[in-house]
């Protein structure tokens, strides 16, 4: 996720996305003519599944981890293979294209897919909040995201969130595109940059540069994180989405607060970058900003997602006339999924 061997600075998650969906298109029909089955079983096996990572290996993934190593997926009836992610994972096409089972991802993408007519469902939530943050000096001036105005920003370039801020606060600060590393952040004390709150802080304060981060989420543009799946795997396997998200939701709730040591264990075993400080760390951060948990005083829990925040979604990316028109949530996410007693939780119903 955060973290990956192969590029300066450990890009987080979210960079996975390197392309924009609009010029996804002739990968899409390639994908759909070569696309093959991964659910094949005997009658008395369990079904196998492909989950698909955004990213490498990490804490922030170690949910799924702990329901694998833990055996929750196999008691659901599920042989679950994790994949890795990293920069071409491009775990939208995957899905829809039946190459992979079910992802991670984050709901904002989800919802452009399905309305340029890929057939995804989103099924519950990996994260409540996105871990997305912008990483300051401590003795830098701004204080709040309102205080980007004038100010230079390496981010990704065309995020949501950017033309988000500058709507809501009536500012506007200059971008320069990301370059994944931390070099000139560490030299210029005026330097801003995007990051990813649950481990990159951290590495740059390994350096001896203390920081601060502001999260995005804070400011109004608050996407879930999201398991997801492609609706014909939704409509022939309804149970196994269900037992899939039943598992990834106890699997979360013990790495944070249980007995996580093999699953860490394997996490580093897949991605020797994750060491146990770092891991201390990211899961101290999720825990902090609520990231997995979200804030029980409004309702959140783990895996939850309600029709509220998805309509809210809808409006938001409306106004940022990333969307031209409302999409129906029957369109990109189902409820139907998520375990007996979860608020906006529907009977069971073809997505």
């Amino acid at each position: 996720m955060p973290i990956g061997p192969h590029i300066p600075g450990f890009p987080p998650a979210w960079r996975a996305l390197s392309l924009p969906l609009v010029n996804r298109r002739p990968l899409l029909a390639a994908a759909i003519l070569a696309g093959c089955s991964l659910c094949a079983r005997g009658d008395d096996a369990p079904l196998k599944v492909s989950y698909q990572l955004d990213w490498y290996p990490a804490p922030e993934h170690g949910g799924h981890y702990q329901a694998l190593v833990k055996n929750y997926y196999r008691d659901a009836g599920l042989d679950v293979t994790i994949l890795p992610g990293g920069p071409g994972a491009l775990a939208v096409l995957k899905v829809a294209t039946g190459r992979v089972d079910i992802a991670m991802g984050r709901c904002d993408d989800i919802i452009l897919a399905a309305k340029q007519g890929l057939p995804v469902v989103i099924v519950g939530a990996q994260m409540e909040h996105d871990p997305q943050a912008i990483l300051l000096h401590d003795e830098s001036p701004v204080r709040s995201l309102k205080d980007l105005a004038g100010h230079t920003v390496m981010c990704r370039i065309g995020d949501g969130w950017i033309s988000f801020i500058e709507q809501r606060y009536g500012i506007s600060f200059k971008q320069i595109p990301l370059d994944y590393g931390f070099g000139r952040f560490m030299a210029d004390k005026d330097f801003i940059q995007q990051c990813f709150i649950s481990n990159e802080p951290y590495m740059v304060e390994k350096q001896g540069v203390r920081t601060r981060a502001l999260l995005i989420c804070d400011g109004g543009y608050d996407p879930y994180r999201v398991i997801f799946t492609s609706q014909a795997f939704a409509r022939r396997h309804p149970d196994a989405v269900r037992g899939f998200v039943a598992a990834t939701i106890r699997g979360y709730q013990e790495f944070l607060h249980g007995d996580a040591a093999a699953a860490r264990a394997l996490i580093q075993k897949e991605n020797p970058e994750m060491t146990q400080d770092v891991m201390d760390y990211s899961i101290g951060a999720m825990k902090k900003y609520r990231l997995v948990e979200g804030d029980p005083s409004k309702g959140e829990r783990i895996g939850l997602i309600t029709p509220e925040r998805m309509k809210a979604m809808v409006q938001v990316m409306i106004g940022l006339k990333a969307l031209d028109s409302p999409l129906d949530l029957d369109s990109f996410v189902s409820f139907a999924y998520l375990p007996p007693g979860f608020p906006g939780k529907v009977a069971p119903s073809q997505p």
